[in-house]
């Protein structure tokens, strides 16, 4: 299953890509939280990520698979029933920032048959979620979330 969403931020390209990148938690509807594994930083750098919905916990493993501030980035998740591929895209606008995320999402075993069979309507909630998530990145960062602390 794929998706893709898009917005555009009134903050500068730098600002949007560090906070999109290194403040999940803080801006994201369904990550609650991250934690590095290693403290390495870009392409292979793994980390942990917990996501909640609706009450239920699912944990990823992570890994970053591109890592090119401040234009791209993109990560692979490893979980227990799908496995997510996302990549974040972030075009200059002369001082605004697009961010376009485009994702895939691969179900295992059950969620395999799942996603077969009802692959039209999650899709459709997919991109709905995707732009839900982007929209909070948006209210999150133009309310001054990604400026650094004076």
């Amino acid at each position: 299953m794929h998706s893709i969403a898009s917005v555009v931020i009134d903050r500068p390209i730098d600002e949007v890509f560090d906070y999109t990148n290194n403040h999940v938690a803080d801006w994201s509807l369904t990550v609650a939280e991250t934690e590095a594994i290693d403290d390495k930083e870009g392409v292979g750098s793994t980390f942990r990520c917990v996501t909640g919905e609706s009450g239920k916990q699912v944990e990823f493993h992570g890994t970053v698979t591109v890592w090119e501030p401040p234009y791209r980035s993109a990560i692979h998740l490893t979980g227990q029933s799908f496995d997510i591929e996302a990549e974040y895209r972030f075009d200059d606008l002369d001082g605004r920032t697009r961010v376009t995320q485009a994702s895939a999402v691969a179900g295992k075993g059950f969620f395999r048959v799942m996603f077969f069979l009802f692959g039209g309507l999650m899709k459709r909630l997919g991109c709905k979620a995707a732009q839900s998530e982007l929209d909070s990145l948006k209210q999150k960062l133009e309310s001054g979330a990604g400026e650094p602390a004076v």
